[in-house]
């Protein structure tokens, strides 16, 4: 019997060693990594300019609290700003998506003085108070986190998001830059620019949350990035540390910071930092948002190959394959008779695809070989209980 608090429905792997896109198991087993922990591998598993940097650092020092300088984060945030083309703004770093958004949510409360929240339908923005409460699955909010006033708005509604802006009691707009949990939905150009106009009219904070679809996942830095708008926070985690926890918001010069405003223990130390610097350092130098175009279009290429592949959703290297059927099946056949990890999504007929943005072509071709061994299978033994 596990000491464990039972809330995770696990397969039977233990994964002991990663490199790149490949993860083996206790017993030896290699598999391909198609998913990348809820798309947190960025830069790759045990990448080693990423292990160099958590190594030398930690000999170093790994933590001491905010109330000291801090060169590593400071590098950190002067470089996130640059790469990310967001000059101008400002970093809060803490540990984990979650936070980020409360932190986010917090931040626009304490500018406009206002506190209801409009979010969206399908939405996911983490399991903490604030974030859970925005979240559009009521499974997972607790009466406690029900308290925070949020409105569910569909996506691409723009009367319905003008009606309610329209009542002046709205402190913040949060979207996900591609919806991941919902099913890799995404709002449209059209909306996206809509949203960013009424918001600047109506004091309104807009909100990114670009947790899972940052950091190069979509093919730029950022998702919304493919729709030329420019929001007042943007928040980060998952890729931010290729496995490190670290997350963090992005801030407009239009919010004056004071002391105390914000605030966290673990946020931003000496070691998380140097993951997170050592990341950015590897999609640059390496060209990896290039490589998530790059094989983004051949791994398009080869799905639409498959029939049983019904519609392809997401943005770069965060996608999702539709099907006719649910895929609770097909992935158990893809980790253990193709050792191939994927992911699910709200949507019960999406396999989500989240491999490391140093995925290579090589490894499409591994995938698809995979998922086509797998889709045989089940369609074998659908017709033998005919």
């Amino acid at each position: 019997m596990s000491n464990l608090f039972d809330v995770y429905p696990i397969y039977n792997i233990t994964p002991v060693k990663a490199l790149g896109a490949k993860v083996w198991d206790d017993k030896g087993q290699e598999y391909l990594d198609f998913y990348g922990g809820h798309g947190v591998i960025s830069a790759g598993h045990s990448h080693p300019h990423y292990v160099k940097a958590v190594s030398e650092q930690v000999g170093k020092i790994g933590f001491y609290s905010n109330s000291i300088a801090n060169p590593v984060q400071e590098a950190l945030a002067t470089k996130l700003v640059q790469q990310c083309d967001y000059p101008d703004y400002t970093l809060f770093l803490c540990n984990s998506g979650a936070e980020a958004n409360e932190n986010a949510l917090k931040l626009a409360s304490f500018h406009t003085q206002k506190k209801k929240v409009i979010a969206f339908k399908k939405a996911f923005h983490g399991r903490t108070s604030a974030a859970v409460a925005a979240t559009d699955n009521p499974s997972i909010v607790a009466p406690l986190n029900a308290g925070h006033e949020v409105v569910f708005l569909p996506l691409n509604d723009t009367a319905s998001f003008d009606a309610e802006i329209s009542k002046g009691h709205i402190c913040a707009a949060i979207i996900e830059g591609i919806q991941g949990v919902g099913g890799l939905d995404e709002a449209t150009t059209l909306f996206f620019k809509h949203i960013e106009k009424v918001c600047n009219t109506s004091g309104t904070v807009l909100i990114l949350d670009e947790i899972q679809s940052g950091y190069g996942r979509s093919g730029k830095f950022f998702a919304h990035q493919h729709h030329d708008i420019k929001p007042d926070i943007i928040s980060l985690a998952k890729g931010m540390g290729n496995g490190f926890p670290i997350g963090g918001i992005l801030i407009s010069p239009k919010f004056k910071a004071s002391h105390g405003l914000l605030g966290t223990t673990f946020g931003g130390n000496h070691l998380a930092s140097a993951a997170a610097l050592s990341v950015l350092e590897i999609i640059e130098n390496e060209n990896l948002i290039d490589n998530v175009n790059e094989v983004s279009a051949y791994f398009k290429e080869l799905a639409n190959q498959i029939p049983e592949v019904k519609n392809i959703k997401g943005r770069g290297l965060m996608l999702g394959l539709e099907f006719d059927f649910e895929v609770g099946e097909l992935r158990k056949k893809l980790i253990y008779n193709e050792h191939i990890f994927t992911g699910n999504a709200s949507q019960k007929n999406l396999l989500r695809i989240l491999p490391p943005l140093s995925i290579t072509k090589e490894d499409v071709d591994v995938f698809f070989k995979g998922l086509k061994n797998a889709l045989t299978a089940i369609a074998v033994e659908a017709n033998a209980e005919l």
